[in-house]
């Protein structure tokens, strides 16, 4: 079936930023798909907060939102684009869950939106416990013995009843967030409490834990005509109950019988099909080893993790597929791109394995738990190919970059037996090499089975690399040495086992992975090193020569902490700019996730560990022109020294200038040549050195192993003691290089990121971090452009950037990170390499940087490249870049944030102001702003001076104050009200209890004691995490959410940007301010001029001390059913259905400028149309009335969540106050309640309790009135999302109707409303409302936005 032709504007959700769980996999498949839709020719909308992928790069979609994945943004952005599908099933667990809401609430139905991939019956089925395990018993599947359950209670009663251990599993969650092994009551309540708060339907399953059952994947697809077919088996090597992303994974399955392979394929096809899924599925089973007994743990109905693996593992472009297949194609009508020949319904065979090793974050986090189980802790992981299940395993083991060449991990040596016997029955990230130092003991494969339950084949195939060790420890001959080779050893290794110097080392040859095991020749091949004679890399470069020069670029290996998918971003455009300049283009790296290893990223592809040896095999077989490595992050610069002693052409920054820029001597011997300043420091090499060094430059130090990336293990130091517990943690590692001990200076952090050709440069952005410096440049709120430097210290720093772009003779890009203390410019480091922040830029910008910094690479000049040389323009928005973290996947880690970085990816928000992008950017990193509750306030000392004016700020917007007593002390002495609380230590009743009771909505917490587990402060930012309370670990981030939070936007009122159209200038907009009665709004003539996101406009607009000023905007706008239309919108950007003093204005507006000339007009509202008559003073309106139509009393239309015919006079409590409330619609929901003191009233605390309280489903606008007599009413009034005006038109109408009601006033006849800003003069004859007032203009205006 070809091409669905009802689609044609189709909606791709992506997976939003780098979390545990959920990474580089959804860059690549979403890249692959949104390329396979264009392809095809329908017009792609795409929607992701990542802006470090190739996803959300101009070319992968027709219009690209950089926005919050959210329910609300997506339904803006549905209604804007109105797009015809909507695929789900490439952005993850995100994109599948957010499909599955506006599917169940009837949003697509109703916006005519059909779901693509996977119904919403086949999600549910999948997704949902209970219904998953009933449509599995429906089609003979068997599952484990489970039940699902909605509170802990339920889940304590069934594990009693089945035993321990139980496996928690919460519903649409990733990465197995919130679940866990529970061996005892006790863990199953504190698992069970967090997996049912983090499931977003309140769901988790309870299963029977059948631990040491093999674990056993498939990857299957499938198409709408019911076609299936296998892509790939897959087997964990470590058994059920460690998560899969934390497993090594082999594929092939290598331990199934015949039998069972077929029993799982026929099973997962059989499921696959009863689903009715079309496109990719990942099915994975759990195998009891001694028997054919199986049972079916879950099924993802979307392209997953495992689906990268299988795809890079076999060849088999599965996202490609499952694109085409969603928007109507047949597996026999797309064709496999790898061959050219057959099509996508062949299944592949591979002739080789494939070994996946994960890549921890325990490195970076010393005093994490490290122990392995069903919630997922890798942040990546790497994949290495191999002729045997040993050479696969030794390749990816010295690729994951562990430090680690070979199993033999040096600190288990020191171990005795018993020791070692110990260890494998722990199950963590060590494991495998705890395993083979046991076979290297002689501990028997039989013994490490029964403890580990890991399949015995994989201990054999391990004991085979113990038995070679002992051999090659004897001394080796020629053919030892090549049976070395081939089972993966590396020749250094081989050197160091054997004491003996290798005389003619061998080289590498290579094979080709193209989908069919060499039955059909491959159009776009990736190869992979074995030790063979027939080099097929070779063969294949000899047929297809066309005399274009080779460039290798180095990828960056495995996502990691501190380097991300941002520097794939890097690799794949500098590819694509190499091959624009003609050369043909070879890219090399072992990440799976990634679209730098896609099959048609480069010419060729080597899946290969990035280290000396590997690269040199690679390098000998290319013949490359030359090579680069400023874009693969630290892996590919760590092998720029070796590669320029081999005489390999490096292109661009010199090896030398990289070492220059590391090297504390050469640095600042460079910096005192230009005469710029350093933070004053030191090199050490030993606890003493660096206690002497603190001693000299004075408390806080900062302290950072150099050639570093990521901040890893980086600290800020205060005294003694931190030296010593640091020293000791760096010494322990054998570092080669000198730590570096600097004086701390807490200033503004300054980034730059340009481009050099060795003697021009260009900086696209200057940026700023909010956080001043002490946090990681990674981890920090990074805003562009820099909005707290003067115009001076921008000349300043653009010279500085040159000076050293130029003297480090740069060619390509440079990142330089500068900090303002007391206004003098400091150096803190200088990166001649891409950094994390150039996708970010680029997009913003609109630079394209990479290509740019390619061609300076190539030798081509800035000033021939089209976009000048110096500081770039600024475009008329601001980006904020905000961080986000997987501190719930990562157990006793301390979430403080410091020098060391530890965030896994970021977001982007963009707007026409820092509120707004910053807003964005919040609501991006999970931040649900609250706006109420309670605030708890624990800092450290050096702190304690600046923490006044940030409590008064959250005052300010109504939260409650709570501090531990230190804290308390020095707030209440400013005279703030706060709640004192107890330290953890302190009493039973401590900050603990307070957290757990539901009162605080954030916490700031700083201490300059953290990291160890134990300490009160971490404990408390650890049940943050746990109850997802948003946790402050510096005083600028807490003043930032709360300037966010009194910003008033909403998700509602910010620009939709897409980057693909970005203004390039700002615009320049006419208005006209007018008042009725002191209601004072920004008109806009849109007869003449086109207003874009008008909500967003009313916020930034109608602020009075940033804006113009006003109770907010209306467009005035031609109409089909009456003379104009009215829209009309509130401070905080919501949108009005009617407000009776601006439509007053717009009528004056429309007769005065001879749009309408009239006497008596009619004009559309979102209320319906309303008729005017129109009074006159020298020849312009002065007054009009307005019938305002019948008031609404039916409480479900007003509406208000009270039974009854009416509500008038009604007793209610409003936040545990008494008040009798009438509820009335005039166009707009209003709650009057009649007093006898309006003076005394505190509206604005008030206010806001009635405007959100749950009786009013669409909030409520509240009226105060005080009866003065039977003809006059005195009123106040708090307007939805306005706050008080001075005057509300509708609100008038609603006390006028209310004291007729409540027989205050007479029925139809005259009643003067008092507001703040003057009379109105209101009748309501039972039939309709009439208001009469004044419409004043004020000036004519033209702002720049």
């Amino acid at each position: 079936m070809p091409l669905n032709k009802n689609i044609k504007r189709i909606l791709v959700i992506g997976s939003g930023p780098i979390v545990i769980g959920q990474a580089a996999e959804f860059d690549y498949a979403g890249t692959q798909a949104c390329r396979a839709l264009k392809e095809v020719g329908l017009e792609v909308i795409l929607v992701n907060s990542n802006p470090a992928t190739i996803m959300t790069d101009k070319a992968m979609a027709d219009k690209i939102y950089i926005e919050p994945l959210t329910l609300d943004t997506l339904k803006r952005i549905i209604e804007l684009e109105k797009p015809d599908s909507i695929l789900s099933t490439l952005g993850g667990q995100t994109g599948l869950t957010l499909s599955m809401q506006l599917a169940k609430e009837g949003f697509l139905e109703r916006h005519n939106v059909r779901l693509l991939g996977a119904s919403l019956d086949t999600i549910d089925k999948a997704e949902d416990r209970q219904l998953f395990k009933d449509a599995m018993m429906e089609i003979g599947e068997p599952v484990i013995p489970s039940t699902v359950v909605n509170d802990v209670r339920s889940a304590v009663d069934f594990a009693s009843e089945i035993g321990y251990p139980v496996i928690i599993r919460p519903a649409f969650t990733l990465g197995g967030t919130g679940g866990g092994i529970a061996h005892s009551e006790t863990e199953l309540r504190e698992i069970a409490a967090g997996g049912l708060r983090l499931s977003p339907i309140n769901q988790v399953l309870v299963e029977k834990c059948i631990a040491g059952w093999k674990e056993i994947e498939f990857e299957v697809i499938r198409d709408s005509a019911g076609n299936a077919v296998t892509v790939c088996s897959m087997e964990n090597v470590d058994p059920v109950g460690v998560h899969t992303g934390d497993s090594i994974v082999v594929a092939p399955a290598m331990t199934l019988s015949s039998a069972e392979y077929a029993m799982l394929r026929s099973a997962a096809l059989n499921i696959i099909s009863a689903l009715k899924i079309e496109g990719g599925c990942n099915c994975q089973f759990a195998l009891k080893p001694d028997s054919f007994e199986y049972a079916v743990i879950e099924v993802n109905p979307r392209v997953s993790r495992s689906s990268a693996l299988a795809s890079k593992a076999t060849g088999y472009p599965i996202a490609k597929v499952a694109a085409k297949i969603a928007i109507g194609y047949t597996l026999d009508e797309i064709q496999n791109a790898v061959t050219g020949k057959t099509t996508a319904f062949f299944e592949p065979a591979i002739d080789y394995v494939v070994v996946k090793f994960p890549k921890w974050p325990f490195d970076k986090f010393v005093y994490a738990k490290r122990t392995l189980g069903s919630q997922m802790k890798a942040t990546g992981e790497v994949m290495a190919i191999g002729t045997s299940f040993e050479q696969a395993v030794m390749k990816a083991v010295r690729g994951a970059e562990i430090s680690l060449d070979s199993l033999n991990m040096p600190e288990l040596a020191e171990l005795d037996d018993n020791e070692i016997r110990g260890r494998l029955h722990n199950c963590d990230d060590q494991r495998l090499f705890v395993i083979f130092e046991a076979l290297k003991r002689g501990i028997s494969c039989e013994e490490i089975r029964d403890i580990t339950k890991i399949d015995i084949w994989f201990l054999h195939k391990l004991n085979n690399l113990a038995k070679i060790e002992k051999e090659l420890a004897k001394g080796f001959d020629n053919e030892l040495y090549l049976k070395a080779k081939k089972l993966g050893y590396p020749d250094w290794v081989i050197e160091r086992i054997s004491g003996q110097k290798i005389k003619k080392p061998v080289s590498a040859a290579f094979k080709m992975v193209d989908t069919c095991a060499a039955e059909f020749p491959a159009e776009t091949p990736y190869f992979y090193s074995t030790f063979d004679d027939e080099n097929e890399a070779e063969e294949f470069k000899e047929h297809r020569a066309d005399g274009k020069k080779t460039v290798i670029v180095f990828g960056s290996g495995p996502i990691r902490i501190g380097q991300g998918i941002e520097f794939d971003y890097a690799s794949v455009h500098c590819v694509w700019a190499l091959k624009r300049a003609g050369f043909d283009v070879v890219i090399v790296n072992n990440n799976p996730e990634t679209v730098s290893t896609d099959f048609d990223t480069a010419d060729r592809l080597y899946f290969e560990p990035l280290t000396p040896e590997d690269v040199m095999h690679i390098i000998n077989t290319e013949k490359p022109y030359g090579v680069v490595v400023a874009f693969g992050g630290q892996t590919a610069i760590k092998l720029a020294k070796f590669l320029e002693a081999q005489g390999v052409r490096i292109l661009g920054t010199p090896a030398d200038s990289i070492d220059a820029a590391e090297d504390r001597e050469r640095f600042d011997n460079l910096l005192e040549q230009h005469n710029i300043t350093r933070p004053k420091g030191a090199t050490v090499m030993t606890t003493d050195e660096a206690l002497k060094a603190a001693g000299v430059l004075g408390y806080p130090v900062l302290m950072r192993p150099s050639y570093v990336l990521g901040g890893q293990n980086m600290i800020i130091a205060f005294c003694d003691e931190d030296i010593i517990e640091y020293m000791n943690i760096i010494l322990s590692h054998n570092i080669e290089n000198p730590v570096l001990i600097d004086k701390y200076l807490m200033g503004i952090e300054i980034e730059i990121d340009a481009i050099c050709d060795g003697e021009d440069i260009l900086i696209p952005g200057i940026m700023e971090h909010i956080e001043r410096a002490g946090v990681h440049s990674g981890d920090s709120i990074a805003v562009y452009p820099a909005w707290n430097v003067t115009g001076p210290q921008i000349q300043l720093l653009t010279e500085y950037t040159k000076k050293l772009a130029v003297s480090l003779k740069t060619q390509g890009l440079i990142n330089i990170q500068y900090v303002i203390h007391e206004n003098k410019i400091y150096v803190i480091e200088v990166n001649p390499r891409s950094s994390r922040t150039i996708p970010y830029i680029s997009k913003v910008t609109g630079v394209p940087m990479v290509e740019l910094a390619t061609r300076a690479m190539l030798g081509e000049k800035l000033r021939d490249m089209g976009y000048g040389t110096g500081l770039y323009r600024t475009p008329p928005y601001v980006a904020v870049k905000v961080p986000v973290f997987s501190f719930e996947k990562l157990v006793d880690v301390d979430t403080h944030l410091g020098p060391e970085m530890k965030s896994t990816g970021e977001v982007l928000g963009i707007g026409k102001s820092l509120d707004e992008a910053l807003y964005k950017g919040l609501v991006a990193a999970g931040y649900n702003m609250t706006k109420r509750g309670g605030v708890l306030i624990t800092v450290r000392d050096i702190d304690k001076f600046e923490i006044v004016d940030t409590a008064k700020r959250f005052v300010e917007l109504g939260f409650k104050l709570y501090a531990t007593k230190g804290s308390a002390e020095v707030i209440r002495k400013a005279g703030i009200e706060v709640e004192t609380v107890n330290k953890i230590h302190e009493s039973d009743d401590n900050v603990i209890t307070l957290l757990e009771s539901g009162k605080v909505s954030y916490i700031i917490s700083t201490s300059s004691k953290g990291r160890i587990p134990t300490r009160d402060s971490v404990r408390i930012r650890r049940k943050a995490v746990e109850l997802a309370i948003p946790c402050l670990t510096s005083i600028d981030t807490a003043n930032a959410l709360a300037n966010s939070l009194r910003s008033r936007y909403s998700q509602y009122s910010t620009e939709l940007v897409d980057i693909n159209n970005m203004r390039s200038d700002h615009v320049k907009l006419k208005f006209t301010k007018m008042h009725g009665c002191g209601n004072d709004y920004l008109y806009f003539n849109c007869f003449e001029q086109e207003i874009i996101s008008p909500e967003s406009l009313s916020v930034s607009l109608s602020d009075r001390h940033f804006g113009i000023g006003g109770d907010g905007v209306v467009l005035i706008l031609p109409s089909d059913v009456a003379d104009a239309k009215m829209r009309m919108f509130n401070l905080d950007g919501s949108e009005g259905k009617m407000c009776g003093n601006a439509i007053r204005c717009v009528a004056k507006y429309l007769y005065d400028n001879g749009i309408v000339k009239k006497d008596e007009m009619s004009i559309e509202t979102l209320s319906g149309i309303k008729k005017l008559k129109l009074y006159f003073q020298n020849g312009k309106v002065n007054s009009a009335t307005v019938d305002m139509g019948p008031a609404v009393l039916e409480p479900s239309k007003i509406p208000v969540n009270l039974d009854g015919d009416r509500v008038i006079s009604r007793p209610v409590r409003i936040d545990g106050g008494e008040y009798k409330i009438t509820c009335v619609s005039i166009g707009n929901p209003h709650c009057v309640v009649f007093v006898d003191n309006l003076d005394n009233l505190d509206i604005q605390k008030i206010g806001p309790m009635f405007e959100y309280n749950p009786l009013f489903p669409e909030r409520v606008n509240v009226e105060f009135i005080t009866v003065l007599n039977r003809a006059t009413l005195k009123m106040r009034v708090w307007e939805r999302g306005s706050g008080e005006t001075w005057s509300c038109g509708t609100g008038a109408c609603a006390a006028a109707v209310a004291a007729v009601l409540n027989g205050y006033c007479p029925m139809n006849e005259d009643i003067t409303v008092r507001l703040k800003g003057g009379n109105l003069v209101i009748r309501y004859t039972g039939d309709t409302v009439y208001m009469t007032g004044n419409a004043v203009k004020i000036y004519d205006g033209e702002v720049e936005v």
